[in-house]
């Protein structure tokens, strides 16, 4: 099996992941997975796809990641790991789609407006 390549992006964040078959390992920018992601929901977002494909102790699975914070890092991992599952086998698609693990997530920070203090937040209105 040669290695499958895939990115998934969320908010700021975008990661590439490398599979291939191994042992389970999952190393994030040359780290470990329980390293870069100290909090259990973390790893658990990561290892989701993996898991619910009951492929978490086959593939080995490298990451880069960079921008954004940890939640959204996490999230970017997940979409990409999972698009790669589906990549392996056609039916693991049946399984990710409806627990909403294909789906990329849109919504991103509303940009600040000139005239105002945030993206919708006004500067306090005087009437005299």
């Amino acid at each position: 099996m040669e290695v499958i390549h895939k990115i998934g992006r969320r908010k700021t964040a975008v990661a590439r992941i490398y599979l291939k078959e191994g042992s389970g390992n999952i190393t994030v920018n040359k780290k470990e997975l329980n390293d870069y992601f100290p909090t259990a929901t973390l790893q658990y977002k990561v290892n989701q796809p993996l898991a619910l494909t009951s492929n978490d102790e086959k593939y080995d699975v490298k990451v880069n990641v960079y921008g954004g914070g940890i939640t959204g890092q996490a999230e970017a991992i997940r979409l990409a790991i999972s698009r790669a599952v589906c990549e392996l086998d056609q039916e693991n698609r049946t399984i990710l789609k409806p627990e909403g693990l294909l789906t990329r997530d849109a919504r991103m920070v509303e940009r600040k407006k000139f005239g105002q203090k945030k993206a919708r937040k006004k500067f306090q209105f005087s009437k005299r």
